[in-house]
């Protein structure tokens, strides 16, 4: 199941596929027994809190969806991916800093 952040229901079911929304989306793939992860989780929650208002954060656990992750060509956790109407913008591999996060998402919100 997708977890989603307090405030951000997950309305795409199992599959994203013709999901779209102005908002720009920051998917988190991650997996509990993962240490990068443990790290990356708090400033994707800061993120999330931040930008509530203008963009849409989901965390996904790969062990429990890995049809997704498949059908988004994960291979590493983290991995987050920021998509703008239903098309990735960009994907980041590994630990990616909060700066570097908030540039991506202020641009997509231009």
């Amino acid at each position: 199941m997708h977890r989603t952040l307090p405030g951000h229901a997950w309305r795409g079911g199992k599959s994203r596929r013709g999901y779209t929304t102005a908002k720009p989306i920051l998917m988190d793939f991650y997996a509990d027994w993962c240490g990068p992860c443990r790290l990356q989780a708090p400033i994707f929650e800061e993120l999330a809190r931040d930008y509530s208002d203008k963009a849409e954060f989901k965390k996904i656990n790969v062990d429990k969806e890995g049809d997704l992750a498949i059908e988004k060509g994960i291979m590493v956790v983290p991995t987050i991916i920021l998509e703008k109407d239903g098309q990735e913008i960009q994907k980041w591999m590994g630990v990616t800093s909060k700066e570097e996060l908030i540039k991506a998402i202020n641009k997509a919100l231009d």
